[in-house]
């Protein structure tokens, strides 16, 4: 299979809480997407894993992604090293995406900037040959290497070195994040007062979302936005795509 963008998470609802806007202008252009979460989110003090993985698999149905993979890290103890590496990279050569969408590089959450450098890494590593992997039928994968690779701003304010319009779309990324019911403010769902308050399951949480987007648009001349850092400059061929 091959896909013009993919996107990488630590955790599940990651994607969606960063980038899915992004993902849902670029699908309804005709882009293709694929998702990958490096972890289950076991440690997440709400929900479970098991829960997760349902919210995550219907976040993707109705965002319209090709796939959802999941890496199987351990949550919280991933490291930079090459057993963390290696399914990333497997994931990319199955799906030979143009570009790769990954976690913050700094944030509240360690897992996100050890998910960015490790992601980032991943990408140039997959691009050689003398590393050597094999696909689910045992046969050995071609190397590859994304065009980009673009860091989706999470919690933490960082200036973006660029932005996304996602004016048309942002109701529906509020829609794909609402999936992920064991997560966020949804006193409507059953239990949910009895799990424990977290930083993201308030009210305020979900307000926040809009008012950042629309900090992020403002400068670029768009209601609302996401933002986005990246390793090394990129470039255009022509000034009027910067308008």
């Amino acid at each position: 299979m091959k896909i013009d963008i993919l996107a990488i998470g630590a955790h599940p609802d990651d994607v969606e809480l960063s980038c899915s806007g992004t993902l849902l202008r670029h699908i309804r252009q005709g882009k293709t997407v694929g998702l990958l979460d490096l972890t289950r989110g076991e440690l997440g003090s709400r929900g479970n894993a098991a829960i997760r993985d349902q919210e995550a698999r219907e976040a993707a149905r109705k965002m319209g992604a090709q796939f959802r993979w999941n890496a199987e890290l351990a949550d919280g103890f991933f490291s930079h090293e090459k057993n963390s590496m290696l399914p990333i990279i497997r994931a990319i050569r199955s799906c030979r995406p143009e570009i790769v969408l990954c976690n913050t590089l700094s944030d509240r959450h360690p897992d996100h900037g050890r998910a960015a450098k490790l992601t980032a890494d991943a990408c140039f590593y997959s691009g050689l040959m003398k590393i050597e992997t094999l696909d689910e039928s045992g046969n050995p994968q071609t190397h590859w290497r994304p065009r980009a690779v673009y860091h989706y701003i999470q919690d933490y304010f960082l200036p973006p070195d660029f932005v996304v319009d996602i004016t048309d779309f942002f109701e529906e990324k509020m829609e794909l994040v609402l999936t992920f019911r064991s997560q966020f403010f949804n006193p409507g769902e059953k239990d949910f007062e009895k799990e424990p308050d977290t930083p993201i399951s308030g009210k305020n949480f979900l307000d926040s979302l809009r008012t950042k987007a629309s900090v992020f648009g403002r400068p670029a001349g768009f209601d609302l936005a996401e933002g986005y850092q990246v390793g090394r400059s990129p470039g255009v061929r022509d000034l009027f795509d910067l308008l």
